[in-house]
Formats: C-alpha cells, sequence, structure tokens
C-alpha cells in the first residue's frame, strides 16, 4: 500500500510540474504578445494592409425573365461568405471572397452553389466601399457582383458591416438574371 501511494505521489508530482511548464509557457507568451498588440494598434497604417472578414448573405430578390423570384417563396437560400481583403493603399485594394450557399426547402437542406468571387475594392470614405467582383459559381453560372458595402461599427480589433450585393449571372442555358441581396458581418 506504501508502494502504491508513493507511486501516485511521484505520478502527481509529475503531472503538476508538466502543468506548471506548460502554464509558465502560456503566461510568457501572453506577456510576450500583449506588449506587442499595444504597439501595434498605435503603430501607423502600413500598407499593403490585409484584413479578413466573414458574414451571412441572404438573396432577397432575383429578377429574370419570367416574374421575380423571392427568397423564402417556397425556399430559403442563405451563404456564409468569407474572404481575404488585401488594401494596396487607402483607397484601391483586391479581395478573394469564398461563398457556400446552402438551400432549405420542406424540411430538407443542403449546400445547392458554391461561389468564388474575387474583386477590386474602392474604399468611398466614410466607412464606404464599393467592390466590383466577378462571380464564378459552380452551378455553372458566371457574372459581375457590385457590393456596396458599410462599416457601421469600428473597435480596436474587429469592424461589423452590412452590404448590399446586386448579383448579375448568366450562362448554363440559363437566362439572364439580376438580384438583391442582403449582406452583414464582422471583418477583422
Amino acid at each position: 500500500m506504501q508502494k502504491l501511494t508513493s507511486q501516485l505521489k511521484k505520478q502527481s508530482i509529475t503531472q503538476f510540474l508538466f502543468l506548471e511548464s506548460i502554464l509558465s509557457r502560456v503566461v510568457l507568451l501572453a506577456m510576450t504578445i500583449f506588449p506587442a498588440s499595444l504597439i501595434a494598434q498605435n503603430a501607423p497604417v502600413t500598407y499593403p494592409k490585409i484584413a479578413g472578414y466573414v458574414g451571412a448573405v441572404h438573396t432577397i430578390v432575383t429578377y429574370g425573365k419570367n416574374s421575380p423570384q423571392y427568397n423564402f417563396d417556397g425556399a430559403y437560400v442563405g451563404g456564409l461568405a468569407t474572404g481575404i481583403n488585401i488594401w494596396k493603399s487607402a483607397r484601391v485594394g483586391f479581395s478573394f471572397e469564398f461563398v457556400p450557399f446552402i438551400r432549405a426547402s420542406e424540411g430538407v437542406s443542403k449546400m445547392s452553389n458554391f461561389l468564388f468571387h474575387p474583386g477590386v475594392l474602392f474604399a468611398l470614405g466614410k466607412g464606404y466601399t464599393l467592390a466590383t467582383r466577378a462571380a464564378f459559381e459552380t452551378g455553372g453560372r458566371y457574372g459581375l457582383t457590385p457590393v456596396f458595402n458599410k462599416i457601421v461599427k469600428r473597435n480596436k480589433t474587429t469592424s461589423y458591416y452590412v452590404a448590399i450585393p446586386v448579383p448579375a449571372r448568366f450562362g448554363n442555358d440559363l437566362p439572364a438574371t439580376v438580384g438583391l441581396a442582403f449582406q452583414f458581418g464582422v471583418a477583422f
């Protein structure tokens, strides 16, 4: 019994020393990163500047050869826009956006389309940006999407935005369409 107690004490001491080692490394890393983040916040902005974002996209209406098709009429389609913006200067940048779309209808949901959405960014001032995007969809459609974007709340490390995409699509033996969507999300 004493031998077992002695082994358990040694094992507990070993585990404690291991955890203490990990904790000391985490504290050391935090002490290194925290002052660096304060310096980065006060440093002047240099270009190129890279920012990421994620947001939800909701189609509102699509106009085509037939009558308008509204989201929620028999099905709901929504997407998760994720992207990286590379600002060359305070006025012009380039963006890569990727959007998987989910379609839900009659209790069944599935990924219905994937959109690759590269484009050029133009800062318009006062938190407004115009993104002029090319569009390439796995559903066989292609086109252009001007996106009007507005930063609605800016924090030290994140910004919240709203956007109005206006997708124009062609191809895949379907009539041309123009739509209107709403997007909101966070940039970091």
